[in-house]
């Protein structure tokens, strides 16, 4: 593994251990150059998946990239990275035990939706304005009203 400080082609591991519900292995590295440390994840990759843009452009998926959603629209949330972590590992298996190799953003984009429903009322406002494109207040006001009669409905979450 490359060293992210120096760029050395060599690290040794100090440290394995199961990460994310056992679906991937965290190792703790450390460059004999320049003495730097730094973590490496290892995940099982089932079938390389291609996204369907709407453009109609195929990009490969990228995990981080819908890692970083979850944390633009959670940023300063009271929600512990290890939910994120399962929320995004959850959407992944999904789509790679889809059986599906190409997949639509829009299919993504709902499956973050959902999932961001479940983790934070405020965090799934702001996902959905950029998602759905909003451009009135009402649009906003639309939503936050579907919140409001779901707490309604049920109380207890």
């Amino acid at each position: 593994m490359r060293c992210p400080y120096c760029g050395s082609e060599d690290s040794q591991v100090k440290d394995s251990r199961p990460a994310e519900d056992g679906n991937a292995i965290r190792r703790r590295r450390i460059c004999p150059d320049c003495g730097g440390r730094f973590t490496t994840f290892e995940r099982v990759q089932l079938r390389e998946l291609m996204i369907i843009k709407k453009t109609g452009r195929k990009v490969p998926f990228d995990r981080d990239k819908l890692l970083r959603s979850f944390e633009i629209a959670l940023r300063k949330r009271p929600v512990d990275r290890d939910r994120i972590e399962r929320a995004v590992s959850g959407i992944v298996r999904r789509l790679e035990s889809s059986g599906e190799i190409e997949i639509p953003s829009e299919e993504i984009g709902l499956q973050v939706l959902e999932a961001l429903k479940s983790l934070d009322d405020v965090a799934f406002v702001r996902y959905a304005s950029v998602y759905r494109d909003f451009s009135h207040a009402e649009d906003f006001e639309k939503v936050i009203a579907e919140i409001s009669a779901k707490i309604a409905r049920d109380p207890g979450e």
